[in-house]
C-alpha cells in the first residue's frame, strides 16, 4: 500500500516507521519544514523514543518512508490516510479543533475514492461521524461509506515504548458504517504485528467495536479511568496521613485480591493524556460527577505535597526550594501538563524562592519553560515530582543543606536520609 501519515509527531512519525517496516511505501506530512527536512534525512526530530533512530534511519534508506509539508499531495497518492494530528482542550475541557481542520480540510482536498481515512487522535464521542465526515465530503465532493472508508482507531501507546505498545494492545476500530469498519480492520491487520496474550478474552489483534463512536468512547474511558483511579488513591494518601497509616502498604494488601486495582497516589498527574481526556469526556459528558471529582482530586496534589513541605519545615518565606524533575514523568522529556509548573506556583504563593533541576533539561531549556532553573544555588528543602531513575539514589549528600524532602514519588531510598526529615505523600 501506499499510506500518507498526517502529522509526524511522537506518535505519528513512530506510527509512519512501523508501516514502513511492513514494507508499505509512507508519506509523512507535516506542516513543520524542520521535521520534514530532517525526516528526509533519517533523523529523530525529537529524543527519548526507543528504537525509533535505527528504525527510520532504515525505512529512508530504504526508499519506504519520505516527508512533505503538501499534505493534499501526499493524500492524493495514498490508498490509507492516518491522522494523529494534535487536539487541544481548554481548563473546562472544550475543544480546539484548529489544527485538525486545517488538516482535513488538506486531506479533503486530495481524498480520492475507495481511500481509507483513520483519525487517530482522541476525540470526543461523535466527532468522526459528526464533524469530519461532512468536513470531508464537503472539501472533496465524496460520501462517506459510498465513496471512502472512515474510522476512527485511537491510539492507545506511551512514547518511549510506542513500538512495543503497538504490538502489545488491540488496535480499537469503529467505522461510520460497516464497510468503513471492515476496510480498517484489513488495514491494520496489513501494518501491525501483536503479541500473543494469554490474559485476554479474544486474540490479540485489531478488534471492530461496532461504531466510531464506540472506538471514541474506549479511549476516553480507559483513560478517565485512569484518573480517576489515581484520583481515589490520593484521596487514601490524604486520609492516610491524617491517621498516620502508610498508604502503600493497604494499597498493596487490597490490590492482592482480583476485585481491587487501586493506582499508587503522587505529587502530580500530567503528560497529554491523563488530564485532558477527562475533560474532553466531561465536555461530551458534563453530569459525570465523579469524574469532575477525581479530576479535581489529582489537580490539586501538587498545592497539597508544598502543604506537607510547610508542616515539615515551616514558615517558607524566603527558604530556596529545590524542586526536582521538570518532566511529568520518569525517563521522558516532556513537561505537558507537569505538575512542576503547579508546585512552583505553590510554593511562590508561600513566600518560597523555588529552582528547578531535571537531568534532561539544560538550564537554557528550562528557562524557556518559564521554570527558574536551579545553578548551584544553597537550597534548604526539596520536592521531588518526577520520578527519574536518577533520584533513586539521591541522599543528603547529594543535597547538603537541605532540612526536608518531600518525595512526592516515593523514588528515594528511605534508609539514605536517616536524621534527614523525609516526607511521603500518604504516609
Amino acid at each position: 500500500m501506499k499510506i500518507c501519515v498526517v502529522a509526524l509527531g511522537k506518535i505519528g512519525l513512530p506510527l509512519a516507521v512501523q508501516f514502513a517496516s511492513k514494507g508499505h511505501e509512507v508519506i509523512g506530512a507535516d506542516v513543520s519544514e524542520r521535521v520534514v527536512a530532517l525526516v528526509n534525512e533519517g533523523q529523530v526530530p525529537f529524543p527519548g523514543e526507543t528504537d525509533l533512530d535505527v528504525k527510520l534511519k532504515e525505512a529512508v534508506a530504504a526508499g519506504l518512508l519520505r516527508a512533505t509539508t503538501d499534505t493534499t499531495a501526499a493524500v492524493a497518492e495514498s490508498e490509507a490516510v492516518v491522522v494523529v494530528v494534535p487536539l487541544f482542550v481548554d481548563a473546562e475541557g472544550v475543544p480546539d479543533f484548529g489544527w485538525m481542520d486545517s488538516a482535513t480540510r488538506a486531506i479533503a482536498a486530495g481524498l480520492r475514492p475507495g481511500t481509507l481515512v483513520s483519525y487517530e487522535t482522541t476525540l470526543p464521542v461523535g466527532t468522526t461521524r459528526n464533524r469530519w465526515a461532512p468536513m470531508l465530503a464537503e472539501g472533496s465532493g465524496l460520501t462517506a461509506g459510498a465513496d471512502f472508508s472512515l474510522v476512527f482507531s485511537p491510539e492507545r501507546v506511551l512514547t518511549g515504548r510506542v513500538f512495543a505498545d503497538l504490538r502489545r494492545y488491540p488496535k480499537l476500530v469503529g467505522g461510520v458504517d460497516e464497510a468503513s469498519a471492515a476496510h480498517g480492520v484489513r488495514f491494520y491487520e496489513a501494518v501491525l504485528d501483536f503479541d500473543a496474550r494469554a490474559d485476554l478474552d479474544k486474540p490479540n489483534g485489531v478488534w471492530d467495536l461496532g461504531s466510531a463512536e464506540a472506538s471514541e468512547l474506549a479511549k476516553l474511558a480507559e483513560t478517565t479511568y485512569r484518573d480517576v483511579n489515581i484520583g481515589l488513591a490520593n484521596q487514601f494518601a490524604r486520609f492516610a496521613d491524617t491517621v498516620g497509616v502508610d498508604v502503600t502498604k493497604v494499597i498493596e494488601a487490597c490490590n492482592t485480591q482480583p476485585y481491587s486495582h487501586i493506582h499508587s497516589p503522587g505529587i502530580a498527574v500530567g503528560g497529554h493524556c491523563i488530564p485532558i481526556y477527562p475533560r474532553m469526556y466531561l465536555w461530551n459528558d458534563p453530569t459525570a460527577t465523579v469524574v469532575r471529582a477525581a479530576r479535581e482530586a489529582n489537580a490539586g496534589m501538587p498545592e497539597y505535597a508544598v502543604s506537607l513541605l510547610a508542616d515539615a519545615y515551616g514558615d517558607l518565606t524566603g527558604a530556596n526550594v529545590l524542586v526536582l524533575g521538570a518532566a511529568y514523568r520518569g525517563g521522558v522529556k516532556e513537561t505537558a501538563f507537569s505538575g512542576v509548573f503547579p508546585t512552583v506556583e505553590a510554593l511562590r504563593a508561600r513566600g518560597a524562592n523555588p529552582f528547578v533541576s531535571d537531568p534532561m533539561y539544560t538550564v537554557e531549556e528550562l528557562a524557556a519553560h518559564g521554570l527558574p532553573p536551579h545553578q548551584g544555588e544553597a537550597v534548604t528543602a526539596a520536592i521531588i515530582q518526577a520520578d527519574h531513575a536518577e533520584y533513586r539514589n539521591l541522599g543528603p549528600a547529594e543535597l547538603p543543606g537541605v532540612r526536608v524532602l518531600v518525595d512526592g514519588r516515593r523514588v528515594t531510598d528511605p534508609a539514605r536520609w536517616a536524621g534527614t526529615d523525609r516526607v511521603v505523600i500518604g504516609g
